[in-house]
């Protein structure tokens, strides 16, 4: 099995399908905060309302009391105004024809009629008793004033303080009781209205106290099982990615065994084509040669198929060869990382018509052999894709070693998105450097080639 290759399904966690319970009470969190929501609105829209039929209600009682207060006022004193002239021109001694006082008195009389007519319509059954008895009281003052008019000056001066004591002013102080008396109605009328208004405004401020103590339940309510079930998502969420941590690391792990492994059958194969293929066509080589000899000078054709096998063999011999130190060449742990890289980078040549030159600095000999490999599998991997699919001219490989080993690859080749295209052997590379608790890092763009850097960590034991 490739290690490389993409993790399936069932290598991840199963995922939870959904809970009926869940979704019953998602649904129910919806509805009631819904609800919640439909309360707060109508109770607001309500209260809006209320406070409106309220301010209007106050602003009619205003006008009302407003306007019966001015059209009394203006019967009062439109009352005094004929009343004073009546008793001014009874009183006072006039050596002048009174004919034009007469006149006065009797507009200032229609005066009071009219401003007793004026009054506003929307009165009350006593507040209009009350201004009829006015009005009759007032149509007695102007018969009795217009009786003592008539007489001679002599009978008038004669009658006009007993007029006045007896009638005038106790007529003048029955008509301001009873304009008091409208007063004090339209004040109790008002004050009522105030009343009435208040006793809403507090059935008001009642209800929506009600509405609020509800909502405030509710939120708390809701507040409470929100939480409830938050806490229990975060609690299926934590196992669900402990699961899938535990899952990641049983993955990494058996990608890291499944390297492992891989190398070894690598190493294994390599060396079971070098000790049995290797050595049994070696020997078929020899027995070709011993076979040439035994045969006549004559057997020409003889001769040229045997020297045909033998080619054939030849050619078996160093395939066999190739294909043992393409899967683990045995440089690698006979003479270390750098010849191994330089025996690769002059096969990739000798294969393409790319030219790749390695160099290096510091590179201990006595590297752990999980790094060796890492390395040299990094280089192939990034050499293979820039001869075959970058088109690349030139490579150049670099490998340094101070505290860590730093290993870059360049070419200039074709380029890709690097934020695009994460293929196969991309990912096999960074699983080798995370493996190691290394940075893998890789900077390319169209048309202006490939960088590829790598930061291995080594032990204390290693740097030089």
């Amino acid at each position: 099995m490739d290690a490389n290759q993409p993790r399936s399904d069932t290598d991840r966690p199963n995922d939870v399908g959904p809970d009926p319970s869940a979704q019953k009470l998602r649904a129910v969190l919806l509805l009631a905060f819904g609800g919640l929501l439909a309360l707060s609105l109508v109770a607001g829209v309500g209260a809006l309302v209320s406070l409106r039929q309220l301010h209007a209600v106050e602003q009619q009682v205003s006008s009302r009391f407003l306007r019966h207060t001015q059209a009394l006022s203006a019967v009062v004193i439109s009352f005094h105004i004929y009343d004073d002239q009546l008793a001014r021109l009874l009183m006072e001694d006039q050596a002048v024809e009174q004919s034009g006082l007469d006149a006065e008195i009797s507009n200032r009389a229609a005066e009071a009629h009219s401003a007793l007519q004026r009054y506003p319509a929307d009165r009350g059954p006593q507040e209009q008793r009350w201004l009829q008895e006015i009005d009759e009281r007032l149509s007695e003052q102007e018969t009795a004033s217009a009786a003592l008019l008539s007489l001679a000056p002599e009978d008038r001066r004669a009658r006009s303080r007993k007029f006045v004591n007896e009638q005038l002013l106790p007529r003048s102080l029955s008509i301001l009781e009873v304009s008091q008396q409208i007063a004090s109605l339209n004040s109790d009328e008002l004050a009522q209205s105030n009343r009435d208004l208040v006793e809403r405004f507090e059935s008001l401020e009642t209800r929506l106290k009600s509405m609020l103590l509800l909502a405030l339940t509710a939120g708390l309510l809701l507040s409470f099982v929100g939480s409830l079930y938050i806490l229990r998502l975060e609690r299926q969420g934590r196992r669900r990615y402990l699961a899938l941590a535990d899952s990641r690391l049983e993955l990494e792990r058996l990608s890291a065994r499944l390297v492992d492994v891989q190398e070894q059958e690598r190493r294994s194969i390599a060396r079971e084509l070098h000790d049995e293929v290797g050595q049994t066509l070696e020997a078929v080589l020899m027995d070709l040669g011993r076979l040439s000899r035994l045969v006549p000078t004559g057997e020409q054709v003889m001769r040229e198929h045997i020297a045909r096998l033998r080619d054939l063999a030849e050619s078996s011999v160093k395939t066999v060869r190739n294909i043992a130190l393409l899967l683990r060449p045995s440089m690698l742990d006979d003479l270390g990382l750098i010849p191994a890289l330089e025996w690769q980078a002059r096969e990739v040549s000798r294969r393409g018509q790319m030219e790749v030159d390695v160099h290096s600095a510091m590179v201990s000999e006595q590297l752990p052999d999980e790094i060796k490999i890492c390395v040299y599998r990094l280089v192939q991997e990034t050499l293979n894709n820039a001869a075959a699919h970058a088109s690349a001219k030139n490579a150049h490989v670099s490998v340094m070693q101070t505290d860590t080993l730093r290993v870059e690859v360049t070419d200039d080749g074709q380029g890709f998105d690097s934020e695009r295209v994460r293929g196969m052997g991309l990912l096999g590379m960074e699983e080798r450097v995370k493996r190691l608790g290394g940075t893998l890092k890789i900077e390319s763009r169209i048309g202006q080639g490939t960088t590829v850097v790598a930061e291995l960590p080594l032990p204390l034991v290693q740097s030089t």
